[in-house]
């Protein structure tokens, strides 16, 4: 969610462990993934069944609503981790679940692999719902029809409810110490909840027990004189809606539990109600949910109430379709074919001065010619469609040794100068040029290219056959 939520992302990003403490995040993520490639490294020896690392493409998936700096932010983790960037690719999460789609049974493979048939894929997770709606085209390629959405609707926000609830009963004190030194009971109570989050069902539940972690309980005695029964009892709860058990459990009324569901599920169904209306989605009435929170009973059960019309399939397994995707992905990554722009991407550039387009107060005088600076010139626009590895180069001379392009994008259709509001320095690209040969007799090629899971920009000199690649702003 740090990925997600940060807009001006860096390197330098700092996130809070249980007990408060900040440390910078990008370390975190290093040892993470190097503790996957080398438990994997170590079961692929073990096994002993002839497979050298070099044999091994890694696919990192990502949320399809991740900014590019959140993209590029994963990969650098990964190499930082050991990953050779050679063999390594990233995967959007919603195409992933696509793609193991087709190979389940009839009644779902009809729906997502016959020609033209038309669907929403729900990935629907801890921190993010991430939205994609693809098409199945007659080669059997996926194209995305609408560009990736979603929000931070996912089954984090339950849980933050519940804890909500547990600090109320039990002592923001009490609790916090539960963390810095009953590390074990914090997860048993976490992951037990995660077990009745995903079962909760209301039409087989009229309530669910939770057990007390007996440290708690301790803890909170010592830093109140109130009974347990007493502090439910303050509660903002109709009465009876939580009540104790014996000493070690807690009763809750489905209606308590409905209410800690109630803003993410809203806001996700909110959201999916407003694609669907969309003019070019009217073909799209099969929604497939996928996702840890989506295998939850409840959120299955209130999107079918309140998606009048629509198809909801949830495969077996809802939380290892994303894997079992990538795998495949890895395999065929040009199964997906063409993909929908969520920004419009282009570089700033010096335009010669119109008096029908440009006010007076824009224009310099450069080199004896009136020009205008800081104008956007748009490579691709928001909402396009590109294929898949589509390339779009722009051609231009030097005026300088060093030729320096700023990349910039915004959610803007039509922008004219880079300084427009909303527009955003994405990345700069520089690249040494020849000082034997005059500048206007060199051309430099700056080609965007598009429909991966990353964008990728690279500049070449065609006269001295010198190139690089973008450069990311946030990881300069």
């Amino acid at each position: 969610m740090v990925l997600h939520s940060n807009k001006h992302l860096t390197k330098d990003v700092t996130v809070e462990d249980f007990s408060g403490k900040q440390m910078t995040g990008f370390p975190l993520f290093v040892v993470s993934i190097k503790y996957l490639r080398e438990h994997l490294l170590k079961a692929v020896t073990t096994q002993n069944i002839g497979v050298e690392e070099t044999d091994i493409l890694y696919v990192l998936t990502v949320p399809a609503i991740w900014d590019d700096n959140a993209k590029i932010f994963m990969r650098e983790a990964a190499i930082e981790a050991g990953v050779d960037p050679n063999r390594l690719k990233l995967a959007l999460e919603p195409e992933c679940a696509s793609i193991w789609c087709e190979t389940l049974g009839m009644d779902v493979k009809g729906a997502v692999a016959i020609q033209g048939s038309q669907y929403m894929v729900v990935d629907l997770v801890g921190g993010t719902a991430d939205i994609s709606v693809h098409e199945r085209k007659l080669d059997r390629t996926l194209k995305e029809i609408h560009k990736a959405s979603g929000g931070p609707w996912g089954g984090m926000y339950v849980d933050e409810n519940y804890i909500k609830m547990l600090n109320e009963l039990f002592g923001e004190k009490a609790f916090t110490d539960l963390r810095k030194t009953e590390m074990n009971d914090y997860f048993d109570v976490t992951r037990e909840f995660e077990y009745k989050k995903r079962s909760f069902d209301t039409d087989k539940t009229e309530q669910i027990i939770v057990r007390i972690s007996a440290s708690l309980r301790d803890l909170a005695e010592k830093y109140s004189s109130k009974s347990l029964e007493e502090r439910i009892a303050s509660l903002k709860v109709r009465e009876n809606a939580i009540t104790t058990r014996g000493k070690d459990k807690l009763k809750i009324d489905t209606t308590v539990v409905q209410s800690w569901f109630k803003r993410p599920i809203d806001l996700l169904i909110q959201h999916v109600k407003s694609l669907l209306a969309e003019p070019k989605m009217k073909s799209v009435r099969t929604v497939i949910l996928v996702g840890g929170f989506g295998e939850s009973a409840y959120v299955q059960e209130r999107i079918r109430n309140e998606l009048a019309g629509v198809r909801l399939i949830v495969p077996a397994d809802a939380g290892l379709v994303v894997l079992k995707g990538a795998v495949r992905f890895g395999h065929n990554s040009a199964i997906v074919s063409s993909r929908i722009m969520k920004y419009t991407y282009g570089t700033e550039c010096h335009e010669p001065f119109d008096e029908k387009k440009h006010p007076d107060d824009k224009k310099v005088r450069l080199s004896g010619v009136w020009l205008v600076p800081k104008c956007f010139n748009v490579y691709v626009r928001v909402n396009e469609e590109v294929g898949m590895n589509e390339q779009l180069t722009g051609v231009s001379n030097p005026t300088s040794e060093i030729s320096v392009t700023p990349v910039y994008r915004t959610t803007q259709e039509n922008p004219e100068y880079t300084t427009d509001p909303g527009c955003e320095l994405l990345m700069t690209i520089e690249l040494e040029n020849s000082t034997d040969i005059p500048f206007e007799q060199q051309d430099i090629e700056t080609t965007f290219m598009f429909g991966d899971t990353e964008l990728l920009v690279k500049m070449k000199n065609t006269t001295t056959g010198k190139e690089t690649y973008m450069t990311f702003e946030c990881f300069k």
